[in-house]
């Protein structure tokens, strides 16, 4: 009758303990058995008579290896031939875990558990070998199993009661749990390393691929396999002034890779032209001042950057709208005109000298007229809906134009260069130079 209610209650405790944590940490039943151990509390061991412990020592050996041999037969993930690294850390894990075990409650107190590093270590082996943490949950539980029926069977033969073989249980249970815990510890470690690996070779790669002269193929090729970043066919630069990298990339989705660039933080669209593509680069940085550059070649980034980086410049002067992202390829003749600033301004003052002897007022009206006139092909209608006057003032500036420019007006190489001074860039309220 003591073995039916011990068996029973140790099954119970069984199934409790199969609850393992998960990457996220311990179940709530095991952080509160944690309270009394970091207050200094008394642990289930604590209350074992050492001669228990003692009386299982013998056994050891044959316990490690049956746990070991179960593992095996039921862990998928190590059943293999238990040769090299993988068999002596296995082995050394199971026989340090029994004869920690035993060696708390041999020696009761509020100590930690001992050889820590060897179950962080066991849990960071986990991921550099490729694998999850079930393997590891798994061998834990098949180890708890084993350890607990056979040192039950040591307790009994001894003459433990059943309060003492329950207590067994709550005690291997409870230490499983610990040393579980530790191997998640270890695990999200190595995960939190790979991960911060992973970002610095990814920054390096995009400083490669936007730097003033680029690696060649081999070097570049192997950047990218150690950023784990597969280099796309066509590609984008996106470049902001946000200096939280981790957290654009991340809006931008998992295959974009970003680095800061100087004061410019430069993200890597991979496949930008793609169906919906930049609706949802740009919906996912609806406040952000961003601009995105045309789609290149790998070998081409840096040319994608620097359009991208020189219209965001524009954005600061006013010049290009801000408040969100904007497209390159929609403002490559601001970009174009922009770039040769006093090239644009020697033809102002060639093509709008008419102009000059003006007063302010008259000339900005005219300089306004005469843009609105070209850009709508002489359509005079058109020209007084843009200008929100009446077609008779449109058609009197017209006259007073004509007067001031005479025939450069019918001349197309003439029209083109005035066109060309009229739509140059310049901040808000400034106006071409005439002199």
């Amino acid at each position: 009758m003591v073995l039916l209610e011990t068996t029973t209650v140790c099954t119970l405790k069984l199934v409790q303990s199969s609850q393992l944590p998960d990457a996220r940490g311990r179940d709530a039943s095991a952080a509160g058995r944690d309270a009394p151990a970091a207050a200094g509390l008394e642990r289930p061991w604590d209350r074992l008579d050492s001669a228990l412990a003692a009386a299982i020592v013998p056994e050891l050996p044959a316990i490690a290896a049956e746990i070991i041999d179960e593992i095996g037969r039921v862990v998928p993930d190590y059943r293999r031939p238990l040769e090299g690294a993988f068999g002596h850390n296995l082995r050394a894990g199971v026989q340090e875990a029994l004869e920690q075990f035993l060696e708390l409650i041999s020696r009761p107190g509020p100590q930690a558990v001992a050889l820590r590093e060897v179950y962080v270590g066991l849990g960071r082996g986990e991921l550099r070998s490729g694998r999850g943490l079930d393997a590891l949950q798994s061998a834990y539980r098949v180890g708890a199993r084993v350890a607990w029926r056979r040192m039950s069977s040591v307790a009994q033969r001894a003459g433990a009661d059943a309060a003492t073989v329950s207590l067994l249980a709550e005690s291997m249970f409870d230490y499983i749990d610990e040393i579980s815990a530790q191997s998640v510890e270890g695990y999200a470690q190595a995960q939190a390393e790979v991960a911060g690996e992973q970002q610095r070779f990814r920054q390096r790669l995009v400083r490669l691929l936007v730097s003033d002269d680029p690696p060649e193929a081999g070097l570049l090729a192997a950047a990218a396999t150690s950023a784990a970043w597969p280099p796309p066919r066509v590609l984008a630069a996106l470049v902001t002034r946000d200096e939280d990298v981790s957290r654009l990339t991340a809006r931008l989705g998992a295959e974009v890779i970003g680095a800061r660039v100087g004061e410019l933080t430069c993200a890597l669209v991979p496949d930008p032209d793609a169906p919906g593509r930049r609706e949802q680069l740009f919906a996912a940085l609806p406040d952000e001042t961003a601009a995105l550059g045309p789609p290149v070649a790998l070998a081409d980034t840096r040319r994608s950057f620097t359009l991208a980086r020189d219209a965001l410049a524009l954005v600061d002067a006013g010049i290009l709208p801000g408040g969100g992202p904007l497209a390159v390829e929609e403002h490559l003749v601001t970009l174009l005109l922009a770039r040769g600033p006093s090239l644009i301004e020697e033809l102002a003052r060639r093509r709008l000298a008419p102009l000059l002897p003006l007063g302010t007022g008259s000339r900005e009206r005219l300089q306004t007229t005469l843009a609105a006139w070209l850009r709508e092909q002489g359509n005079v209608a058109a020209v007084a809906v843009a200008l929100d006057v009446h077609p008779q003032t449109v058609r009197y500036r017209l006259a007073r134009l004509r007067e001031l420019f005479g025939p450069a007006l019918e001349d197309p190489d003439a029209r083109f260069e005035l066109e060309l001074v009229l739509r140059a860039p310049r901040p808000p309220g400034a106006a071409a130079a005439v002199g």
